[in-house]
C-alpha cells in the first residue's frame, strides 16, 4: 500500500456508536467507541458488516485454546468496510475505497512468511478479533498491508464473507482441481458452500455436496452443486478425484476419504473437537490417498477469493440469512449455535 504513491496522515472523522467487548468467557459489554488514529503503515476502516462464526462462540464460551485468544477482546475477524484514514507511508488513494482484510498479524521475516505461508508464521500467534481488536466496533485500525481493495460496485454485506471465502479458496487451490474432475465437498455450512462456488469455476464434471439435512439441498444447488446427498446415506457413492472436507464433524474426515478414488486428493479444512475419528493409515497407504490440509488463508488465497468475488464467480448472498444490530450479539451467537438448517451466515452491523 506504499511506495511510489503519495502518502501521509489523513485525520479520521468523528465516530459515534458502541463497540462490543468480551471481558472474559461468558461476559460481554457494550462500550463507547473511540477510534484509534492510524500510525505509520496503518489504515483506519469504517466497518460496514461483521460475520459471526463458530470461533466467535468459542471466544465467548471460553473453549478456544488459551494461546489463541486474549481477553478482554473486541471480536470480529470476518468483516468489510471503507477506508476512512491512513497513516504515514500509506497511499492516500486508499481513502474511500471498499476493503476487506487478512486477520493473521504475521511477522513477515521468518522462513514461512517469506515463502508466503503467513498462517504458519513462526512468531507468536496474533490475529484480528482473537488477540488483536476486531471489527465489532464502528472502526477498525490495522496494518494497511493486510487490506485487499474491492471494486466500487460490490455489495459490502456480501464482502463480509470474504474471510471464509479466502479459507475456501485455500482449499480449492490445495485441491488442484482440473476441468473434468469429479469433485465432492463434505459440509454445507458457510465454508462448504463457498468452496462449492469456487470449485465450480474449475469446470468439474461433477460437483457433489454432502450435507446433514435435506433442507440444505436448495442452498447447495444455488451454490452450483450438481448433486446433493445426505452424509448418512452415501452407499455406492465414490470414485471422486478431489474431496474437500469442510464440516469439522467428528467423522467428516473419514466420510470424505471414503468418497475418493485410489490416488485421489483429500483436502481437510475443518478442525474437529477432541476425540474425532481418525483416518485409517492403512487405507491411506493402500489407496495412496494424497492428504492435504488448510489452516487459515495465506495472501494468495485471499487474492484468489477477492478476484473471484470481484468477477462475480462468488455470490455469498444466498448464504446470508440474518442481519442484526451489534447489540443483538447474544441472539446472533444463539442463532449460530442452534444447528438449525435454516440458519446460514449471521451478520452484525456496528
Amino acid at each position: 500500500m506504499s511506495g511510489g504513491h503519495e502518502s501521509g496522515v489523513v485525520a479520521p472523522g468523528s465516530a459515534t456508536g458502541t463497540a462490543l467487548v468480551i471481558e472474559r468467557p461468558g461476559a460481554f459489554r457494550l462500550t463507547e467507541h473511540s477510534p484509534r488514529p492510524p500510525g505509520p503503515g496503518e489504515a483506519l476502516v469504517r466497518v460496514r458488516a461483521v460475520g459471526i462464526c463458530g470461533s466467535d462462540r468459542e471466544v465467548y464460551q471460553g473453549t478456544r485454546p488459551s494461546g489463541y485468544v486474549r481477553y478482554p477482546l473486541t471480536p470480529g475477524h470476518e468483516w468489510s468496510g471503507v477506508v476512512e484514514a491512513v497513516g504515514s507511508g500509506v497511499a492516500t488513494s486508499l481513502v474511500g475505497r471498499k476493503v476487506v482484510g487478512e486477520g493473521f498479524r504475521n511477522c513477515q521475516v521468518c522462513e514461512r512468511c517469506r515463502e508466503g505461508e503467513t498462517t504458519l508464521c513462526a512468531a507468536a500467534y496474533e490475529e484480528t478479533g482473537f488477540t488483536q481488536p476486531g471489527a465489532m466496533a464502528p472502526t477498525l485500525t490495522l496494518p494497511a498491508r493486510l487490506l485487499h481493495v474491492l471494486p466500487d460496485h460490490v455489495d459490502l454485506d456480501c464482502a463480509a464473507l470474504l474471510e471464509p471465502a479466502a479459507c475456501a479458496a485455500a482449499a480449492a487451490l490445495r485441491g488442484e482441481v482440473r476441468p473434468g474432475d469429479r469433485v465432492a465437498v463434505v459440509g454445507t455450512g458457510t465454508l462448504g458452500l463457498l468452496a462449492l462456488q469456487l470449485l465450480a469455476a474449475s469446470s468439474p464434471a461433477e460437483l457433489l455436496a454432502v450435507g446433514r439435512w435435506p433442507e440444505q439441498r436448495a442452498r447447495a444447488e444455488a451454490c452450483r452443486a450438481t448433486a446433493y446427498i445426505d452424509a448418512g446415506h452415501r452407499q455406492d457413492v465414490g470414485g471422486f478425484d478431489v474431496v474437500v472436507e469442510a464440516a469439522g464433524a467428528p467423522d467428516s474426515a473419514r466420510t470424505a476419504a471414503s468418497l475418493l478414488r485410489r490416488g485421489g486428493r483429500l483436502v481437510l479444512t475443518g478442525i474437529p473437537a477432541p476425540g474425532a475419528t481418525g483416518l485409517d493409515p492403512t487405507d491411506l497407504v493402500v489407496r495412496r490417498i494424497d492428504v492435504r490440509t488448510v489452516f487459515g488463508a495465506p495472501p494468495a488465497a485471499w487474492a484468489h477469493a477477492v478476484r473471484a468475488f470481484s468477477a462475480g464467480l462468488i455470490d455469498p448472498s444466498p448464504l446470508i440469512t440474518h442481519r442484526l444490530p451489534l447489540p443483538d450479539f447474544a441472539q446472533a451467537l444463539d442463532l449460530v449455535g442452534s444447528g438449525s438448517p435454516a440458519v446460514g451466515k449471521v451478520l452484525l452491523f456496528p
